[in-house]
């Protein structure tokens, strides 16, 4: 059975080996809107209600992130925890919680009946708008890359946005289940972020995690979709391997998460090329970064804080990066592209890019894909390629583009 905190210790991992049966599709199965639902390949986390909000202010997120769970050690709670999602733009609110009850169980991925397939998603009449329209976005991508053959910066993630409109109410649970059966190895969340608003998605990027006497970092850059021919899917693997472009594009968001995370360890590995990982739509090229901490109060998300946004999800030089976004994206990205994840009072935490998501408020779901754009990018295969990652989150409502 999940466990219910608070409780004096955290909860275990989990035995990969000795599987929990139903305890963590159990949780999956009692998630309702408005509740903290978070599962990771290290743990599966249910919370509902408020014990505190991490309000805005001028001390730094860590800094206040660590003050709303010392309030709630103070209070009586023996694990205090927080949870929720931190903006693409650390200027804007995040919205972190400390909950009133954590009920945490295995990870999902250890779950045997996460492996039954979750109810067809009912045809439901979707209005579907393009923002921009995929043309548009090309022209976008265009004009990126004739400015980064001039010079001018070496890389921008530009994102582009589906805009769905449902004739009635939206099962989000149900929305929730096709996520989290798809992919039960990575990251799926349903996160409030305001009155009526929630944040689902299914993550395969980990930020940033702390474990202890290690911090593990996963970037992952240059992308390929999936085939349903096996012949074909293993040749796009092996290609996405070889692809200099993405080669690139990897080895520049690598070198800026070696650069953040150096200041906060006193040990650093990092592998000389990267392996693939694989969804259930994409592959991508994958480097797993650890390091042992410097000091043994830096927090995952102080690392978190100092990595974000990494070229991966943003570009290089950061600051022209972020301004060729503003420039060229219609539309607030919010959280997409942020991080989203836990952490509790000892600094342990795990923090995960904010990607293959989505906004739900009313009858209208907001979808977010974006691609990285270097030198030598295809306008049409960019194009092509966010279109391919649109399709986790399209698979788990019945829409189409």
């Amino acid at each position: 059975m999940p466990t219910v905190h608070p409780v004096a210790t955290p909860p275990a991992p989990g035995d990969p080996s000795r599987p929990a049966v139903g305890a963590a599709t159990a949780l999956l199965d009692a998630y309702r809107p408005g509740d903290h639902f978070l599962a990771t390949p290290t743990r599966t986390l249910l919370a509902d209600g408020v014990r505190a909000a991490v309000a805005p202010g001028d001390a730094p997120l860590p800094e206040r992130v660590r003050a709303a769970l010392a309030g709630a050690a103070h209070d009586g709670d023996l694990w205090p925890v927080v949870l929720g999602a931190i903006p693409f733009d650390p200027e804007e609110p995040a919205a972190l919680v400390v909950p009133e009850r954590v009920r945490s169980g295995p990870p999902l991925r250890t779950d045997p009946l996460v492996a039954l397939e979750p109810a067809a998603a009912a045809p439901a009449g979707w209005e579907v708008a393009a923002v921009p329209e995929p043309e548009v976005y090309a022209k976008g991508v265009a004009a990126a890359v004739e400015r980064m053959r001039r010079g001018e910066f070496g890389k921008v993630v530009l994102a582009r946005s589906l805009e769905l409109l449902s004739p009635g109410p939206l099962d989000l649970p149900s929305m929730l289940q096709r996520l989290a059966r798809r992919d039960p190895d990575g990251y799926t969340f349903a996160l409030p972020t305001g009155p009526g608003r929630t944040l689902l998605g299914a993550s395969p990027e980990l930020l940033v995690s702390r474990r202890g006497n290690r911090f593990t970092a996963n970037p992952l850059a240059g992308s390929t979709p999936r085939s349903a021919d096996l012949a074909e899917d293993v040749l796009r693997a092996a290609t996405l391997l070889r692809s200099e472009k993405d080669l690139h594009e990897h080895g520049v968001v690598v070198d800026a998460v070696r650069a953040a995370m150096a200041p906060y360890c006193s040990e650093l590995h990092v592998p000389e090329r990267p392996t693939l990982v694989r969804t259930a739509t994409m592959w991508h090229l994958s480097t797993t970064v650890t390091g042992v901490p410097a000091d043994p109060d830096a927090s995952a998300l102080d690392v978190a804080c100092a990595l974000h946004p990494t070229p991966a999800v943003c570009g290089t030089p950061t600051g022209i990066a972020r301004r060729v976004i503003r420039q060229t994206e219609p539309f607030d990205r919010g959280f997409f592209t942020g991080m989203v994840g836990w952490q509790d009072a000892s600094g342990d935490g795990e923090w995960v890019v904010t990607i293959r998501c989505a906004e739900a408020e009313g009858r209208r779901l907001r979808l977010f894909a974006g691609a990285g754009v270097v030198g030598t990018s295809d306008p049409e295969a960019e194009t092509a390629e966010t279109a391919a990652k649109f399709r986790t989150f399209l698979q788990a409502v019945g829409a189409e583009l």
